[in-house]
């Protein structure tokens, strides 16, 4: 037969189990979704909202369609705004609308391109070609260049006077953009973001931007966004208005001008800070957060299995040393202390602690461990259950087993039948006997009467030496418990005519049993100190099924007029008349049990 595992190689393999399934987890991205909620999180209350003052987007809105037409627009509106811009000194100019292919009238693509010859301060867009239409679907080994298989570029005739850059969304998996490669290499060169385009052209330092840190299976020159700003909380002018002239010239002088689309519907994505951001917005953040010089700088994988490593050791060691509901208050305090830890280094520092895998991890331990102690507590519980069971009723083992308080010291007054049993011709047969063998009989003896009581829904308060104590009718309530009382009575002397002939063949010795039974009100409970606590019935009606017992012969049962009278119909009785008990000044009337009758009709006769 195998040997069962010992508590602690339970708690060893399991324990192993949590790790190994924690580090799958983390190595697997399955935390993913909520790390990215979080981090989503973080971004949206850590935005200052006052993105840098020199920056204004200019909007192709739904005035701008009505005063201008349907879109497309014919290119020379394109070359009356860079004017209107330039001769109000904005200090660069960056287009987030695609002129890629030939415009319907040839001319305004040559004013355009005339106009655009006159400045070297403005930007236009480029499409890099990636393998996936998501481009985070693209597969790029670590630290390499996203590379493109083709440029979508601007026009011929457009491309020599401006600088080049791309507008490529660096979709996540959840189609949210949370990043941005601010570079991405090609066969005809290297692109750099319409945000880092700008960003060289107005004199900003971009240099810390050009040397990002690597980040574990991300390409190089991959930057996360710092999300500051909404869209309506950057400056915002409708194309429509700057070229009627309803916007006074140095709204852009010496400023650095976005113009893109921000009609309803229209060249729109998912960001941590808003579902439906015209994309135009996206690049004013990128810009925004290049010109502030902020650099997000998320922790490696390796600090973050580090912290799910001392998460997961942390809540498992709370689960065995604190009760239930003191561990679940530290777990739960710890995780809410590391992710509010985490917020704190984010928005002051721009430091991103990945925490989300380290709390799920050390809830998974403390499940998992709390489901181990659960098991040894419940297997304990069901031992001591069994143990005690065998000294006092299964019943208030249970009961006071399922209470969720303290047991309480104090009593009520209810109606008990209260057995007492002496066992006659033990001193005798104790001086034949080896102390052992003493142990053994009136072991035997008391299986026999712990059988018959339990049987019969009694409790059994408690053995004195070769005398026992039996309740009925707690601490749990027994219909007809007098019926029950006289019952055992009756089956343990039958139970004791086969021990009688077997000890007077084997000693020499005989022995019997006298039992008194009484019914009536007592006090019954929890009886004694805080120290040691008794669970037994006290009072004159106790006194009395002790002082009937006293006064019964070998083999006899005897009850009082109160049992008699609720059992009459139950057993035959025979009248032994009244008697004058110690400490009683009335005497009263036993009698005594012959035999049994029926059970009450309410009972089960199958246990009768």
């Amino acid at each position: 037969m195998k040997k069962a595992l010992s508590k602690s190689a339970v708690i060893t393999i399991g324990n192993a189990i949590i790790v190994l399934i924690c580090f799958l987890f983390l190595v697997f991205g399955v935390w993913k979704v909520l790390s990215d909620r979080m981090y989503d999180f973080n971004l949206k209350q850590s935005m200052s909202g006052a993105p840098n003052e020199n920056i204004v987007v200019v909007g192709i809105d739904s005035d701008s369609i009505k005063s201008v037409g349907p879109y497309p627009w014919d290119r020379k509106v394109y070359s009356q705004l860079i004017q209107i811009l330039e001769q109000a000194g904005a200090n660069v100019i960056g287009f987030d609308i695609e002129l890629y292919t030939n415009g319907a009238n040839p001319d305004s693509d040559a004013l355009l391109a005339q106009e655009l010859a006159k400045h070297n301060n403005i930007v236009l867009p480029s499409h890099a070609k990636l393998e996936g239409e998501f481009d985070r679907s693209t597969k790029v080994r670590e630290g390499e260049w996203m590379m493109a298989r083709e440029m979508e570029q601007p026009l011929p005739l457009f491309r020599p006077f401006v600088q080049r850059a791309h507008i490529n969304a660096a979709y996540d998996t959840d189609g949210v953009i949370r990043s941005n490669w601010l570079q991405i290499n090609s066969p005809e060169g290297v692109f750099p973001s319409l945000g880092l385009a700008m960003a060289q052209l107005a004199g900003a330092d971009v240099s810390k931007f050009e040397r990002i840190p690597l980040r574990q299976n991300r390409p190089k020159s991959e930057m996360l966004i710092k999300w500051d700003a909404l869209e309506y909380q950057f400056e915002t002018v409708s194309f429509a208005r700057v070229l009627k002239g309803d916007i006074p010239p140095q709204t852009f002088k010496d400023r650095i001008i976005l113009i893109g689309y921000t009609a309803p519907g229209s060249d729109e994505g998912t960001t941590p800070v808003e579902r439906h951001m015209h994309l135009v917005y996206a690049h004013a953040n990128i810009l925004n957060q290049i010109l502030n010089q902020k650099l997000i700088s998320p922790i490696g994988n390796i600090a973050t299995l580090v912290l799910a490593a001392f998460m997961i050791l942390l809540f498992g060691f709370l689960t065995w040393r604190l009760k239930a509901i003191a561990g679940i208050i530290a777990v739960f305090a710890g995780s809410a202390a590391l992710l509010v830890l985490q917020y704190i280094t984010f928005a002051y520092s721009d430091i991103y602690i990945e925490t989300v895998g380290a709390v799920a991890s050390g809830l998974v331990s403390y499940l998992g461990n709390i489901a181990m102690k659960t098991y040894f507590e419940t297997k304990q519980k069901n031992y001591i259950t069994k143990q005690f069971g065998r000294y006092i009723s299964p019943d208030l083992v249970k009961e006071i087993a399922s209470s969720d308080s303290e047991i309480k010291l104090g009593g009520i007054s209810k109606n008990l039948t209260v057995l007492f049993l002496d066992v006659r011709g033990f001193t005798p047969l104790s001086e034949k006997l080896k102390p052992e063998e003493v142990v053994d009989f009136l072991n035997m003896m008391f299986d026999l009467i712990t059988e018959k009581a339990l049987h019969n829904h009694g409790t059994i308060d408690k053995f004195i030496g070769d005398a026992a104590m039996i309740l009925y009718n707690a601490p749990l309530d027994v219909p007809d418990h007098p019926y029950y009382a006289v019952r055992t009575a009756y089956e343990i002397q039958k139970g004791m005519e086969k021990v009688r002939e077997e000890v007077l063949d084997k000693y020499g010795v005989t022995i019997s049993v006298g039992i008194g039974i009484n019914t009536g009100d007592v006090v019954v409970g929890n009886i004694g100190s805080y120290l040691r606590v008794d669970y037994t019935a006290i009072g004159d009606n106790v006194n009395t099924a002790a002082r009937i017992e006293s006064n019964t012969s070998a083999n006899q049962i005897l009850v009082s007029e109160s049992t008699y009278e609720l059992t009459k119909e139950y057993f035959e009785y025979n009248p032994v008349g009244e008697k004058l008990m110690k400490g009683k000044s009335i005497p009263l009337k036993l009698f005594e049990v012959k035999g049994w009758i029926q059970a009450p009709a309410s009972r089960d006769k199958k246990r009768s």
